[in-house]
């Protein structure tokens, strides 16, 4: 069938949208109609380092959409539902078959660029074009998605909210509640104020804590203190950004979470903790050094998260439950772009002017 989808054509070129064409789904797959599309920073960070014969690529992993049709082995999901698109996984390794999907051990089912089979469903005048990218592709007006990563969603449900759930308010309330797990009363800090970050602190405050937002500009932490965020610290203010959060939080933070990947950013969390504290490292980075010995000194525990480490199928109804009952106020970090602005959408993402653009389709 015949699509319109973003084209990326190298890593460091626009998104360009164009007539592509979409096989049918096979046996095991699912053809979604996608009505919305959230970017996130790994779409545009996998992009810059996306290896050279991977391209012409569609990117998109943040989807919502409605199910057009189904192959003849889906039995979760049929015609006309209403679903959120997530990660990929197996369902059969031990990470999986524990619960904790979002270390399956076949990352290809994400970034390979194309089917598990080596095949590709896209192609552009007869010409194959990588997709499959986190099992959907969705900057696109149809994607071709696998049961383990679409989920049933309330059809009222706005597919403007529904789309990020799929990753990014997943990985930033899923570090919260499914791994920090913070008790009532106690402190989360939180470093770096974007669509991850905001979340966690939405889901911080919902779980009853006290938190701290660190974020060097003025709007996003102004925006943190009207979700909720008891203080807040600039780490540009020409201050030691470690010791006014330590400042804020009585001696130390019992829990942090990184959402930035700079190694100066990760020091500083580190140095904010009080003993036993634990750090989330959720942001996408390179090599970070930091002291061992204030690591063990302090009995700090630190702990790697992809995808908030949730179960989409499980995951995805409790955030749409936190949203209707008002305690995720996910809208205030959305802005709405049509699809054919796509790049201009993504430009103000990568400058930090806007923290959640989510595309818009129809």
């Amino acid at each position: 069938m015949r699509i319109r989808a973003a084209l990326s054509e190298t890593a460091d070129g626009p998104f360009t949208v164009r007539d592509l064409d979409l096989d049918p789904p096979r046996a095991d797959e699912i053809l979604v109609r996608i009505t919305a599309a959230g970017i996130c920073h790994t779409d545009l960070s996998m992009r810059r380092t996306w290896p050279p014969t991977r391209f012409p690529m569609v990117f998109g992993h943040e989807g919502a959409g409605v199910v057009e049709a189904v192959g003849a082995d889906v039995t979760t999901v049929a015609p006309g539902d209403s679903v959120c698109l997530s990660y990929r996984s197996c369902g059969a390794c031990e990470q999986c078959a524990a619960g904790h999907p979002a270390y399956c051990r076949d990352s290809r089912l994400n970034t390979s660029g194309g089917r598990a089979d080596g095949s590709t469903a896209l192609s552009l005048d007869g010409a194959p074009v990588h997709g499959d990218f986190f099992g959907q592709s969705s900057f696109a007006t149809y994607a071709l998605a696998h049961e383990r990563n679409t989920v049933k969603v309330p059809s009222d449900l706005d597919p403007v909210i529904v789309a990020p759930l799929g990753c990014s308010v997943q990985t930033g309330a899923g570090t919260v509640l499914n791994v920090l797990e913070p008790e009532p009363g106690s402190t989360v800090t939180v470093f770096g104020a974007g669509g991850v970050g905001l979340t966690a602190v939405m889901a911080a405050v919902a779980s009853g804590c006290r938190v701290v937002a660190v974020d060097p500009v003025p709007a996003r932490r102004a925006l943190a203190e009207e979700l909720g965020a008891a203080a807040t610290v600039d780490p540009t203010d020409g201050s030691d950004t470690a010791a006014a959060v330590r400042r804020s939080t009585a001696g130390g933070s019992p829990y942090a979470i990184d959402t930035t990947g700079r190694p100066r950013v990760i020091t500083q969390a580190i140095e904010s903790l009080r003993r036993q504290g634990q750090l989330a490292l959720v942001g996408m980075g390179g090599k970070a050094e930091f002291d061992i010995m204030t690591v063990m000194a302090k009995g700090l525990r630190l702990r790697g998260v992809i995808e908030g480490d949730a179960d989409p199928a499980v995951f995805v109804p409790r955030l749409v439950e936190l949203y209707r009952a008002g305690r995720l106020p996910l809208n205030r970090l959305i802005t709405r772009f049509p699809f054919a602005a796509i790049e201009d959408a993504a430009q103000s993402a990568a400058s930090g002017k806007t923290i959640k653009p989510v595309l818009t389709f129809g």
